[in-house]
């Protein structure tokens, strides 16, 4: 993801929502990545479930969040791990 689209990203969320709240953060996963994700929303609970190939999971993970900036941040954080894909 682009600063940009951060950017607009950010102005979505200030607009759209009142923060603290519970954000669903929604992820689609290479099935060796898997562990690479966990760690990083260690305070959401989250949910898993396989693709029907077995080559993919998508994780649901819900969390409180205190700002704009704590959402982006968790979307930065998962940038790196390869074959991510955000929803």
């Amino acid at each position: 993801m682009s600063d940009d689209n951060y950017a607009y990203l950010k102005k979505q969320l200030e607009t759209e929502f009142e923060f603290p709240l519970k954000y669903m953060f929604k992820f689609i996963v290479p099935h060796g990545k898997v562990e690479e994700v966990k760690p990083l929303f260690e305070a959401g609970v989250l949910q898993e479930r396989l693709s029907s190939t077995g080559k993919y999971k998508s994780i649901t993970i819900t969390m409180i969040v205190l700002s704009p900036d704590d959402v982006i941040e968790k979307y930065k954080s998962v940038a790196h791990i390869e074959g991510i894909v955000a929803l």
